[in-house]
């Protein structure tokens, strides 16, 4: 790697570099803005007095976000690991939009079309990548995937059973005509949504509404506790040094080898 394509990579890869964090914080109010188009486009007023403007800052935002996907493939060393990676797949998806509408035209198509370029919203993924708040959100949700998996699967049983007693207990005559649909009601009011659409008419279920009401404030801290947990515990600092390699990141500060393919993080060093 050249003293060029060295600097271009930490710029892209890096955010402990002066280049880096004005490459990332640009980026971030081009990510904001091209989602912001496309919440406006939606607008048929909009969209019909500033279609010709907003056609142009769409292809410039495109052509920023293309740059960007071609120089992350030419500066790394195994061009695979990031075209497959999660992050290269959202880089793909949000500047294809915009090239699919070049080669798919005719009015009979112009519904597909439109529905093609509202995949441009998954460029909002994207700013977690640039922002330390939404990898420290990422990695506390990851660590406690194992938790919340147990949860929702307790969730899952819960609500199936409660449906199940709520279409034994209420029966088609009262709106529950199928322990579906009682799943649906438990859902509902145990999230403490209440559509009001299916209500218990009989005094055992309304009994057994009201024990789901109260345990659904209980069941939606569960989560966030998780979460939140996971945040405040101490872990050792971490820089966003990206390996050249594998582009594995959030390596230790004294850290000298990769943690998950064992290269050099600086092979230049």
């Amino acid at each position: 790697m050249d003293k060029t394509k060295k600097k271009i990579y930490e710029i892209i890869f890096e955010a402990d570099t002066p280049g880096g964090k004005f490459f990332d914080v640009a980026l971030l109010f081009v990510i904001i803005l091209s989602v912001a188009l496309v919440l406006l486009e939606s607008v048929p007023s909009i969209r019909d007095n500033h279609q010709h403007l907003l056609r142009i800052l769409e292809w410039g935002i495109t052509i920023i976000f293309s740059i960007e996907y071609l120089l992350r493939i030419a500066i790394i060393k195994k061009p695979l690991s990031y075209i497959f990676s999660f992050y290269g797949i959202i880089d793909l998806l949000s500047v294809l939009p915009t090239y699919i509408g070049l080669v798919i035209a005719g009015s009979h198509s112009l519904v597909v079309i439109r529905i093609l370029r509202l995949l441009r919203v998954f460029r909002i993924l994207k700013l977690t990548r640039y922002t330390q708040a939404g990898r420290t959100l990422v990695k506390a949700i990851w660590h406690s995937r194992e938790k919340i998996s147990v949860f929702i699967f307790f969730i899952t049983m819960l609500v199936i059973i409660i449906g199940t007693i709520m279409y034994l207990v209420e029966g088609p005559e009262h709106g529950f005509t199928s322990i579906p649909g009682g799943i649906y009601w438990a859902i509902v009011t145990l999230t403490t949504v209440g559509y009001g659409d299916i209500s218990p008419e009989t005094p055992m279920g309304q009994f057994l509404a009201s024990i789901v009401m109260i345990m659904g404030y209980a069941i939606i801290a569960v989560p966030t506790g998780i979460v939140t947990a996971e945040m405040i515990n101490p872990t050792s600092e971490k820089n966003t040094q990206v390996c050249p390699q594998c582009l594995h990141s959030s390596h230790d500060d004294d850290a000298v080898f990769c943690k998950k393919c064992g290269s050099l993080l600086n092979p230049e060093a």
